[in-house]
């Protein structure tokens, strides 16, 4: 095989790095640009930037391989809840959460909690939580990318490495190391041009993508018939997923209400008004990508590309490297799944970095011990370190399938969710609520997550959900919203309600005309 797609790719990762080399030259050199812009980012750069950040490997290579799996039904699990779901809370915690971090000058989601609880234990207990959580959504994107491109590469290397394929651990390192690189020079500011940059590009080829495989199929019509002969199943709704599974799948999107890098996006804003492209054209952009993905995994599963189901992450890097014999093409179309899966990446590495450094080192030895030049080192240097631990851990993690991985992380933000809409709409909400809810949520989660074998699927009361010899249940995540919501409630009605100074911080109206 040629090795032009690798020359390709390498040519696109360079382009990364001189884009954020140019980046560089904007960076003001300030703690506050490194971590949010500065709050200047305008309507298309935000809707890019969050875009870019919520599609994944989890979206290209996860949806790809799970259709090839469970067939269409997959596009109805995620895809079109999140289109909905997704707006609805940008606009209706989104841009609250964007008012009250301008007003009160806040950068990350436990500065937030911490104030508007009045308890620094809120921040130390959710600290940990948010950075475990999103540990395993950074290792979807170094698996997704070395999926990509063994598939991509196999048999173009046969005396070099086993099935001819460039090793996993290698395209993970490469990834890490040009993500890291350009947040480092850049910042925030940095992810958020990048993510323009690679949102345009993997929403571009993603459709170049899908057209040329159902060209080289016969077209959509030839490629639907050969599925409807091979795996007929793929493209029934209820053939691989019980209705029980397909409704509590709501719990998964209310995820991004909870995601800390998605909080760091929205609070880069310049105005309220900069939320409107977003809101509208998320759910647009979602289905722009989506939809050739899913097509993509159930057309692989009507032909005999010989990938078992349990490798279910090789699917489109195998149909991209089978189909397309131009290799200068088959380049740029990996590196457009590049580009999704270092979109986000790197928002989720900065936003760790901000995090640890705002919420942990500065709200410990106080603001004004340390410099501004030297609270912008700890946050580079932390953002190294979750680097230098992801890469590790994808090492020993080569083989997990994507989409539950991903599944499992999404499920605990989404958990979450009753937290941040009791900050945002209930005053009667208190800290002790909101500790207990953490703690119970996160141990509810890690027990789940055992018993399902660390990350593989999971389905709750199959024995009473299961009929018609199709076997049903509940996701995961439902427990574990039902777990934390009734600790939030039980425990904040069962507490001292929060005193009227914090009330009235965070809810200027609420005590007009009340007696004080």
């Amino acid at each position: 095989m040629s090795p032009i797609p690798l020359y390709v790719v390498g040519a696109y990762l360079l382009l990364l790095l001189g884009l954020g080399l140019m980046c560089s030259r904007f960076f003001r050199g300030t703690s506050g640009d490194f971590f949010v812009a500065s709050r200047s980012i305008g309507p298309f750069v935000l809707l890019m930037s969050v875009f870019g950040t919520t599609m994944t490997a989890f979206a290209l290579v996860g949806s790809t391989g799970k259709a090839y799996a469970d067939g269409i039904g997959t596009y109805g699990l995620m895809a079109s809840k999140s289109g909905l779901i997704h707006s609805a809370i940008f606009f209706l915690v989104g841009i609250k959460l964007w008012a009250i971090g301008k007003r009160h000058g806040y950068v990350t989601q436990c500065q937030y909690f911490r104030a508007r609880f009045g308890s620094d234990a809120v921040g130390y207990v959710l600290f940990p939580v948010l950075v475990l959580l999103v540990i395993p959504y950074l290792l979807i994107g170094v698996l997704g990318s070395g999926a990509v491109v063994s598939g991509v590469t196999r048999g173009m290397f046969p005396d070099t490495f086993a099935n001819g394929a460039v090793p996993a651990w290698i395209t993970g390192g490469v990834v890490c190391g040009v993500v890291t690189v350009y947040v480092m020079l850049a910042g925030v500011r940095g992810a958020a041009w990048a993510n323009t940059f690679q949102t345009l590009v993997f929403m571009t080829t993603g459709v170049i993508t899908f057209v040329l495989i159902a060209k080289a199929l016969g077209g959509p019509v030839a490629a639907s018939e050969a599925v409807e002969a091979n795996a007929p199943s793929k493209l029934m709704r209820t053939g691989e997923i019980g209705k029980w599974q397909f409704a509590s799948y709501f719990f998964i999107p209310l995820s991004v209400g909870m995601f800390p890098h998605l909080f760091q996006n929205w609070l880069t804003a310049r105005s309220a008004k900069t939320f409107r492209l977003t809101v509208v054209a998320h759910p647009l952009f979602i289905m722009i990508v989506w939809v050739p993905c899913i097509l993509i995994g159930i057309w692989a599963a009507g032909m005999p590309i010989g990938i078992p189901e349990e490798r279910q992450n090789a699917v489109l890097g195998a149909m991209v490297g089978r189909l397309l014999e131009n290799p200068w093409l088959t380049g740029l179309l990996t590196a457009g799944v590049l580009a999704a899966i270092m979109s986000s990446l790197d928002s989720q590495f900065m936003c760790l970095g901000t995090m640890f450094t705002n919420d942990i080192v500065l709200h410990k030895v106080g603001p004004d011990r340390l410099t501004d030049k030297q609270t912008l080192w700890v946050g580079r240097a932390f953002v190294i370190g979750i680097v230098v631990l992801t890469y590790a851990v994808s090492l020993v993690a080569q083989g997990q399938a994507i989409f539950p991985l991903a599944v499992w992380c999404f499920s605990g933000f989404g958990a979450l969710f009753p937290v941040v809409v009791a900050a945002v709409y209930w005053k009667r909400a208190t800290a002790a609520g909101v500790i207990a809810s953490v703690v119970v949520t996160a141990v509810v989660w890690f027990v789940l997550f055992a018993r399902a074998g660390y990350g593989g699927e999971s389905l709750l009361f199959v024995e009473w959900l299961s009929s018609e010899g199709q076997e049903d249940g509940v996701m995961p995540a439902t427990v574990m919203f039902a777990a934390c919501l009734v600790t939030l409630v039980g425990v904040s009605l069962a507490t001292q309600p929060p005193d009227s100074k914090t009330v009235s911080r965070f809810f200027p109206k609420a005590l007009q005309g009340v007696p004080q």
